[in-house]
């Protein structure tokens, strides 16, 4: 055994040594076909104590600003106009902090991290405005703010990304102004990161999954920690030089679930979140060290831009799916102006919103101060929209197909495969939403408040098959515009995968749902085709078992529904869709009304309501069955 094992290592060595692994990123299905969340494809991680120390820009500031960066950012306050125009914004929003009261250390339910987050949008805004206009002011409410925080008895780390949150909000404080705050503050502050901040995150007892997670925990967290010890590294040189390079280990595991096509698994929403603290930990790092180690090339993560543009519907609702919001904000985006940047790319850079009236814009993002540097680093280099039918694979697959953004139409469809045990997931393989002329006809339910659920004892993050999380509306597939069998769950754990994809002007794609049913059914896929710049095509054929009772075919909507023979017709703000079953027109469509939902904690919708057909299994007596449903509007 031992004779073996050692010519196995002397292969492996031989194996190394003739071929050499690159620390550039190659293709990511090259590199890891199967996205192993538990091999996932590395950074370059240089960083010891020594590295630090000869790397480690010196002084201030060095988070996301250099002297170079920051020449330039005040060069664009005098001659462009988006910069002027978000500066205004920011100008506009410190003068409100002045008038809010310190922040104190008050939980919600298990949470600080509404607190967190104000204290970091409070810094991005007022370590912003004193960078500019160095005015005492703001400084001393800088003062002021820093030392409330650290005086708390602790960050609250049971829930870690409170901790990151704060972290970074000192840290870029200190980073920002340090050299004119008073240095008891700043010495606090870097005491305070250290004990409350980064050693919290070494106690194995405590919440610290996100290591190595492969969410947006991951992402936030880590960033918190890169930016802390970024501003204490000459306190403790030791502890920097580890916590950045554990982090350079484990961020892999959550960027591998951007691939391989930018899909980001828990939503246009949590794209933000988690996608923000990347590339807030990406510009640190270049702006710390000259590199960012391969964080901003990691595969798919900068495609992950177009994922975020197809998840927002004209109407200005996102494709909502996972625990994702309901609505974008009205003021730009932040975080696609550093993918703007990074790319050249104009798409990503939302110029109208920037411009808006800056007393419009109301309270700004927690990380505008960021974006205020990215915005004045962009520099366009021609346009790449995103294309009209796209389908990004991974986690959780998802379908979109729009239209050009001058037809009047204003088609958009999003579908998705996936399984409810993905991060932040519900039971919706199968489910989509649909749009013409700037209605959502068939919606998805959303997300809804964390601790409202929370403060009743309700758990709501189990993912087990008979978890308590499936009883929800908005968890389960009977909240979703999808297939349901014998009336039961989804299998939790069943994915649905996308098979067949075509673009061009009738785009198509089908999943193989077969996996989601159990032994239900035995092989089931849904078809969706653009079958015209006014319709859709939703297709499933399906071989039940001896197991199948019925299937229900389910649209969810908040139209108001007219049954007629052989569907129904859907009518919204004076609009309407026909919803027609070409393959069994003689089965009656039935209406299922959700307001009120069926369960007290649920989510209340406004008009929501769920179409039903339903088939029982003795209509197919070779076992096999196809049900074709059309979704039209005439202009």
């Amino acid at each position: 055994m031992k004779l073996n094992r050692l010519l196995i290592t002397v292969i492996l060595l031989l194996v190394l040594f003739f071929h050499p692994v690159s620390m550039a990123c190659p293709d990511f299905k090259t590199a890891n076909p199967k996205f192993d969340d538990n091999d996932p494809l590395k950074l370059e991680n240089p960083v010891t104590t020594q590295y630090l120390k000869k790397n480690l820009r010196k002084g201030s500031p060095r988070l996301m600003l250099t002297p170079t960066i920051e020449k330039k950012l005040k060069k664009k306050l005098t001659n462009d106009p988006v910069v002027k125009n978000m500066y205004k914004a920011i100008r506009l929003n410190a003068a409100e902090i002045h008038k809010k009261p310190l922040l104190e250390r008050k939980k919600t339910g298990r949470r600080l991290l509404s607190v967190s987050r104000e204290m970091l949008y409070r810094m991005n805004i007022l370590g912003m405005v004193y960078r500019i206009d160095k005015d005492s002011k703001v400084l001393q409410r800088l003062d002021d703010e820093v030392t409330a925080v650290c005086n708390f008895q602790d960050w609250n780390p049971s829930h870690y990304l409170d901790v990151a949150e704060m972290s970074l909000a000192v840290a870029l404080a200190i980073d920002w102004a340090g050299e004119d705050l008073p240095p008891a503050t700043v010495n606090l502050a870097k005491k305070t990161l250290i004990e409350k901040g980064i050693k919290p995150s070494y106690n194995k007892k405590g919440n610290v999954g996100w290591i190595n997670g492969d969410n947006n925990w991951n992402q936030v967290c880590h960033g918190g920690m890169i930016a802390a010890s970024i501003v204490v590294a000459e306190m403790d040189p030791e502890l920097a030089a580890k916590t950045i390079s554990r982090a350079l280990d484990g961020m892999p595991h959550a960027l591998a679930s951007y691939g391989p096509d930018g899909v980001y698994p828990e939503g246009s929403t949590y794209w933000g979140y988690g996608t923000g603290f990347s590339v807030v930990t990406s510009s640190m790092l270049e702006s710390a060290f000259g590199t960012d180690f391969g964080l901003s090339d990691y595969p798919a993560f900068l495609e992950s831009a177009d994922f975020r543009l197809l998840s927002i519907a004209p109407s200005g609702w996102y494709y909502n799916f996972a625990d994702c919001g309901d609505k974008r904000g009205k003021n730009g985006d932040m975080i696609l102006a550093w993918f703007a940047t990074k790319t050249g790319n104009p798409a990503y850079f939302e110029k109208d919103r920037f411009l808006k009236d800056p007393e419009a814009m109301g309270k700004l993002s927690r990380h505008a101060g960021a974006g205020l540097v990215w915005l004045s680093q962009f520099d366009a280099s021609g346009k790449n929209q995103p294309p009209l039918a796209w389908k990004g694979e991974g986690d959780n697959p998802v379908i979109f197909f729009t239209s050009d953004q001058n037809d009047d139409a204003q088609y958009y469809f999003g579908g998705k495969g996936g399984r409810g045990s993905v991060n932040h997931g519900n039971m919706d393989a199968g489910s989509f939403i649909f749009e013409l002329d700037g209605v959502r006809w068939v919606v998805d339910p959303g997300n809804q408040g964390y601790h409202d659920l929370e403060k009743t004892g309700f758990n709501l993050w189990g993912r087990c098959q008979d978890c308590q999380r499936w009883t929800l509306l908005t968890k389960n597939n009977f909240g979703h515009s999808t297939i349901s069998v014998n009336n039961a769950l989804h299998e939790v754990d069943g994915f649905a995968a996308i098979v067949d994809f075509k673009a061009g002007e009738q785009p198509e794609a089908t999943l193989d749902m077969s996996q989601v049913f159990g032994e239900k059914l035995k092989n089931v896929t849904r078809r969706f085709l653009k079958e015209s710049n006014r319709s859709l095509v939703v297709e499933d054929k399906f071989e039940i078992t001896d197991s199948t009772e019925n299937i229900t075919w389910q649209l969810m909507t908040t139209a108001e529904v007219e049954i007629i023979k052989g569907g129904a017709i859907l009518h919204q703000e004076g609009k309407q869709l026909k919803v027609e079953n070409l393959s069994h027109p003689e089965l009656a469509v039935s209406i299922i009304s959700l307001d009120p939902p069926p369960l007290r904690l649920d989510r209340t919708i406004e008009n929501l309501k769920r179409l039903e057909i339903r088939m029982p299994a003795y209509i197919f007596p070779d076992r096999k069955g196809t049900l074709k449903v059309l979704l039209s509007s005439e202009k």
